[in-house]
């Protein structure tokens, strides 16, 4: 079945959107629990210090909310394309 969307467009906006959440995901994985610990472990949160709150907790909090922004975005990129369920 042929759709009546530009498909270069749609994929050029859904692997941008896929670029960003994962630099987001690699910049709090990596980069506050392992690369910038030392220094964000100067700042507390909860008693902790920052960089070891990000590398054992504070990340999955992140990951969980990128999961619910992705579906959101892609959920708007499906309808701004009509490649939309329903």
């Amino acid at each position: 079945m042929k759709h009546d969307y530009d498909s270069g467009a749609y994929w050029k906006e859904t692997i941008k959107l896929l670029r960003n959440v994962l630099i987001l995901w690699f910049l709090v994985s990596f980069g506050a629990g392992i690369l910038f610990a030392e220094f964000l472990n100067q700042f507390h949160l909860g008693g902790y210090p920052l960089g070891f709150w990000f590398a054992h907790q504070g990340s999955m909090y992140i990951f969980v909310i990128q999961i619910f922004y992705y579906a959101w975005r892609m959920n708007k990129l499906d309808i701004k394309f009509d490649v939309h369920e329903g």
